[in-house]
């Protein structure tokens, strides 16, 4: 029973996280042999401002550009 939890920065549209979605849930299928009804898949938006690596947020970076 694969619970799969992608953390991804805001910005995508609904068809792109979809595709993610549809993705990640047939590759689950495939490598590890999960029943498509016990897979479940969490995408978490995270706000610009709330991500940082390097001490710097995405924010941080784009207003840099």
């Amino acid at each position: 029973m694969p619970l799969i939890d992608i953390s991804i920065a805001k910005g995508r549209t609904p068809e792109q996280l979809r595709a993610l979605i549809d993705g990640v849930h047939r590759v689950a299928e495939e490598t590890v042999g999960a029943a498509p009804e016990n897979i479940t898949v969490v995408v978490r938006e995270i706000e610009h401002e709330h991500w940082s690596r390097g001490n710097t947020t995405i924010a941080e970076r784009a207003r840099r550009s």
